[in-house]
């Protein structure tokens, strides 16, 4: 038996949903442990594109269990719109199941985010304002709500009495914003609470018990480890721990379940919203990593927004390897570099400051500090062959092959999957977690 987890190894939007998407079809369950509708997965199958921001990935397969932990929050109504878009391309949610003790996002979480988001001004930290911050604020306060609350009437209303005067007083007294009806609130959560009763389970024990029985679990996180709420660019992150250590908080089951890490990074680096970015770039080649004009552009998921596009972090990269304990790392888009003549890769950050080189990423340090040091690559722009259309690392171009040989020896990791285009089958598998046992164990 192997179980794995894929996190993402950068600042987001590495392409999680296609490696997860991958790697369900050996998978007995497949499990997102974390975040919100915050999040968005995008996987193209069978010539359509499909998006996630809740439902795990691998709903794609039939057959596959997919659950949705306890670490994350769900917003109902974003919940069951995701899945009547599913429902209507065909796809079959007989095996969705969703954790009693996820926490919900509520109106005034939406409401309050919106409003803390518009107070900061220039200050913004870049949040999507879907509420999922409140969310957790209340989760950790202990005034939040539970998925298994929205089935119980008498539970819901006293819930929503004890917490909604104090929201309400916040929203009108601070904010200037109208106040919300409890009326409103309870009957609207409680027809999302019937609709979604049929879908709701102990998540945790259903793994464990599956465990029992030999199943393969697939654990799938959000957001990306620099997003991290312990460990990324704070204040410029998410609300929860996107890393591979959430996995059991997330879902009920202890760490020994876990086996391998797989770390997803891009091969370039992009990002989404406010935030420090030390490898970003314009011009040119800025074009070329936006990939504009193609299917693969870099617009987030969920926002619609452009992405910061810049050169490959590999100190960035490193602590993801080191705070995940990747087992490997699965490196997407490597087509996009076939038209770059010169590639770089960040190696060292230098302190603009004090004048010192550092190999490691600084902790709680402010990184306008710190400048990239690049290491450059000679590109395969001019050869015969390239990375998009390849189905083996030997089909590669050598350029590219000395790229990722770089990057395997940086971060004394080894590159197990290969991105080379946007469709579910423009994939190279090195070697499969589930279906190797050579790269258990953490480097």
């Amino acid at each position: 038996m192997a179980n794995i987890v894929v996190v993402g190894a950068q600042w987001g939007d590495e392409g999680k949903a296609k490696i997860v998407d991958l790697l369900a079809e050996d998978a007995g369950f497949v499990v997102r442990y974390q975040g919100g509708n915050n999040a968005g997965h995008t996987v193209t199958a069978n010539g359509k594109k499909y998006k996630f921001h809740l439902i795990p990935s691998g709903i794609l397969y039939s057959g596959k269990k997919c659950f949705i932990g306890n670490g994350t929050v769900i917003d109902p109504k974003s919940l069951l719109k995701e899945m009547k878009a599913l429902e209507d391309e065909g796809i079959d949610l007989s095996n969705l199941k969703i954790s009693s003790s996820a926490h919900v996002t509520m109106p005034y979480h939406i409401l309050l985010d919106q409003a803390n988001e518009e107070a900061r001004g220039d200050k913004k930290i870049g949040t999507t304002a879907r509420g999922i911050g409140p969310t957790y604020t209340d989760k950790v306060s202990r005034s939040g709500i539970k998925i298994n609350d929205l089935l119980n009437k008498d539970v819901l209303k006293e819930r929503l009495e004890l917490v909604l005067p104090q929201k309400n007083k916040i929203l009108s007294k601070v904010f200037g914003k109208e106040e919300l009806k409890l009326e409103e609130i309870l009957e609207e959560y409680l027809a999302f609470g019937e609709q979604l009763k049929p879908f709701v389970t102990d998540v945790s024990l259903e793994l464990w018990n599956g465990t029992k029985r030999g199943e393969k679990i697939l654990f799938e996180g959000a957001q990306g480890t620099l997003l991290d709420i312990d460990h990324g660019t704070y204040p410029f992150v998410t609300s929860s721990n996107p890393i591979a250590g959430a996995a059991t908080t997330g879902t009920g089951l202890g760490p020994t379940a876990i086996h391998h890490v797989v770390g997803v990074a891009k091969a370039f680096n992009t990002r989404v919203g406010e935030g420090p970015f030390p490898t970003q770039v314009d011009g040119e080649d800025a074009k070329i990593l936006v990939a504009e004009g193609t299917p693969w552009a870099e617009f987030g998921t969920t926002t619609g927004r452009a992405r910061k596009v810049g050169w490959l972090d590999l100190v960035l990269l490193k602590l993801a390897v080191r705070v995940n304990g990747l087992t490997s790392v699965a490196i997407t888009k490597l087509d996009i570099l076939d038209d770059i003549e010169t590639i770089k890769a960040c190696v060292a950050y230098k302190n603009t400051k004090t004048g010192e080189f550092c190999n490691d990423f600084p902790a709680a340090a402010d990184l306008e500090d710190f400048e990239p040091v690049f290491e450059e690559f000679v590109g395969w722009k001019s050869a015969e062959t390239k990375c998009f259309g390849a189905r083996s690392r030997e089909s590669l171009p050598e350029n590219a092959k000395a790229y990722l040989k770089f990057i395997e020896d940086y971060l004394d990791t080894p590159v197990s999957i290969i991105g080379v285009g946007p469709g579910r089958d423009e994939i190279i598998i090195e070697k499969n977690p589930f279906k190797t046992e050579e790269l258990s164990g953490v480097n």
